[in-house]
């Protein structure tokens, strides 16, 4: 079989400038990247324990953070937006997006993406009527790897008949989003409020460096971010932001030392790093974060808390939120494969809590059900990595009727005579 190779062409809008990438960069920035860097491999140097899932020591934990170390050059092309184009620094936040073309849609489009003054992603259907809905998320909200007028909010927005604001950004976790929510809604508020919760994000809240999730390298700089610390045992739940807030601090992303103080304590880097530990000494260990089921627990643990989080922010202020759960390709084939769903416990914590919520497992478990088809071939009508224009649709139309239920008075397209 011949092999393929891919380029990916990223055009920056600011300057025009192009950059060529190779698939193996690229796919750092894709959904793929999440499931790619989990498997941390140590150095043959690097002495194995017995995976036990004791503390990792020092020594092991600086071996795992010295390859994912920043260049001083690469913290300065970051801070003056002269490379890594996905997202700019943000002190609170840790990063947000800024405009770019990036050739990674379907069938290899270039997928544009342009932001308003607000930092929300460009509004088209309906833009210059009041909007009274805003919307939170990762990647699965920001609606990567489709251009601005395919995302499902836009989607949404064109069939109910009034705007939508796009406030995801990929790579968040739940506790990003829950901290976007808090900075936007001071400032441009919304009385109804879409929360989604992308299978991964669960994980990501527990790290306050992207570089243990995705790794180094790609187009996007991968810096630190704000995050939870979790003891579900102990019923413990702390929230730690941003932990380099200047740009300044950024620099000791460069240091091995200061990387390691910053960061020794980090649950994901320290669960990384058991796992290679364990993998080096002949231990079967979960391929996936999804089936490390301590991990998950955790994860899960700390999402709960952050929806409660969510909840209480929407009774003092006087909001209704919809909360949709959103799952890669991964889960979905798992789920309706084998019945076995990672996030049981969450689905289980919306449905006693009668939180208003749409839940995409079950959405595409009963779609499947209308085709007589493989998996790959139900997945490819979908997803390209994130989802591409057919699956951005796919969520606009099951979350559409909960919606609507939820508005008051109803979108135009509702609204009676």
């Amino acid at each position: 079989m011949k092999k393929i190779s891919m380029n990916v062409q990223v055009i920056s809008p600011q300057n025009q400038k192009r950059k060529i990438l190779s698939r193996r960069q690229f796919v750092k920035t894709s959904a793929a990247a999440a499931l790619a860097a989990q498997a941390i491999r140590l150095p043959a140097s690097l002495e194995a324990t017995d995976g036990s899932g004791t503390q990792p020591t020092e020594i092991q934990l600086k071996e795992v953070i010295k390859p994912l170390l920043m260049k001083r050059s690469e913290v300065k092309a970051w801070l003056d937006r002269s490379d890594f184009p996905f997202a700019r620094f943000d002190a609170e936040l840790g990063y947000v997006h800024t405009d770019r073309d990036v050739q990674e849609g379907l069938d290899g489009a270039i997928c544009h993406y342009r932001y308003e003054k607000s930092g929300a992603r460009k509004l088209i259907a309906h833009a210059d009527k009041a909007c009274r809905i805003n919307t939170y998320g990762n990647s699965f909200t920001a609606c990567e790897q489709v251009s601005d007028g395919e995302t499902w909010q836009e989607y949404l927005a064109a069939h109910l008949g009034e705007p939508i604001r796009n406030f995801g950004v990929g790579g968040y976790s739940v506790y990003q989003a829950y901290r976007r929510m808090l900075y936007e809604e001071a400032k441009l508020s919304a009385e109804y409020i879409i929360f989604n919760i992308f299978d991964d994000d669960h994980y990501r809240n527990l790290h306050g460096w992207r570089r243990f999730k995705f790794g180094a390298g790609g187009i996007a700089a991968n810096g630190p971010v704000p995050h939870v610390a979790v003891d579900p045992d102990e019923n413990r739940f702390v929230e730690h932001s941003n932990p380099c807030p200047t740009e300044e601090s950024l620099y000791a992303l460069c240091e091995l030392e200061s990387a390691y103080q910053l960061f020794k304590d980090d649950y994901s880097l320290i669960r990384r790093t058991d796992r290679a530990l364990a993998r080096k000494a002949g231990k079967r260990v979960p391929t996936m974060d999804y089936d490390d089921e301590e991990f998950t627990r955790r994860g899960i643990w700390a999402t709960m808390r952050i929806v409660e989080l969510v909840e209480k922010f929407a009774a003092e202020h006087n909001k209704k939120v919809l909360y949709v759960l959103s799952y890669g390709g991964y889960t979905v084939q798992q789920f309706i494969e084998t019945g076995r769903r990672f996030d049981q416990t969450l689905a289980d914590y919306f449905k006693d809590r009668q939180l208003p919520h749409v839940d995409l497992m079950t959405a595409h478990a009963e779609d499947y059900t209308k085709f007589q088809c493989s998996m790959a071939e139900y997945l490819k009508r979908y997803y390209v990595g994130h989802y591409h224009p057919g699956g951005n649709l796919f969520q606009a139309l099951a979350m559409k009727d909960r919606l609507v239920e939820m508005l008051s008075p109803k979108p135009p397209a509702y609204l009676k005579d």
